[in-house]
């Protein structure tokens, strides 16, 4: 076997194998986010609204939820609102990271106080957006 100089190890990729609900109705923004998160290895699935949302929740399991606030139908605080509230544990307490342009501060209060967990404005950065899935997926594990 030919071993190149640089094997790609799961250190290289610390969010392998996780599972990603992005919530996020606009399909440019839909692209964007599941083309960076594949590229660290995770598994993304999609769902345009809040209520796509709620049915993946129920039917799949999921590692975190980056929950758009801005969404057609049920927007992100309902949804996460119903899935704090109405879905049964553990699900209940999956991982949630708001994602909006809207970044004023007291939104990102509204959304922790809402429950989730952490916050990001778009068009984010791809290294802030990492850090943050991985300090949330490690203080839910911890």
């Amino acid at each position: 076997m030919n071993h190149s100089a640089h094997e790609e190890t799961d250190n290289d990729f610390p969010l392998k194998g996780i599972r990603v609900l992005l919530v996020e109705d606009n399909f440019f923004n839909q692209l964007l986010a599941s083309k960076i998160l594949e590229n660290w290895k995770c598994q993304v699935e999609i769902a345009g609204n809040g209520h796509i949302a709620i049915e993946k929740v129920r039917e799949n399991f999921f590692d975190l939820i980056l929950m758009d606030i801005q969404l057609p139908e049920m927007d992100g605080y309902e949804a996460t609102v119903y899935i704090r509230t109405k879905i049964p544990a553990p699900k209940c307490l999956l991982p949630i990271i708001a994602m909006s342009a809207n970044a004023f501060a007291n939104e990102i209060e509204k959304c922790l106080s809402l429950g989730m967990d952490d916050y990001v404005s778009k068009p984010f950065d791809e290294h802030i957006l990492f850090e943050k899935i991985l300090k949330t997926l490690q203080k839910k594990s911890g």
